[in-house]
């Protein structure tokens, strides 16, 4: 009988064999929606900062600078999440295309 997977095995199940971990599209995804959700809530807050106090020259520097950074890491989730989505589109296609193909050498070979 085998014994039960450890934590150390678990973890090489999970890591792909130089140690980094397998994509799962779908996950990264999910966590990259988040970021973005996150983000675009950061950047309301600091917009909503901007537009509603007195602000002295330097906190206003300082908020549109973190402004900006936020619209940046918005734009590169935006263009991951559209890349991502590509890539899941393809790998779609492509299983449909490879299961009509095997069902066409099914119906084939059984007739």
């Amino acid at each position: 009988m085998g014994e039960p997977d450890s934590r150390a095995s678990l973890e090489r199940k999970r890591h792909g064999s130089e140690g980094e971990p397998q994509r799962r599209p779908g996950i990264e995804i999910d966590g990259l929606e988040e970021k973005l959700s996150q983000c675009r809530r950061d950047l309301e807050a600091v917009n909503s900062r901007l537009h509603s106090r007195e602000l002295s020259p330097e906190a206003r520097r300082s908020l549109e600078k973190e402004k900006n950074s936020l619209m940046n890491k918005a734009s590169n989730y935006e263009k991951e999440l559209k890349f991502l989505r590509q890539e899941n589109r393809k790998n779609m296609l492509l299983s449909v295309a490879i299961f009509f193909l095997l069902t066409l050498v099914y119906a084939y070979w059984t007739m």
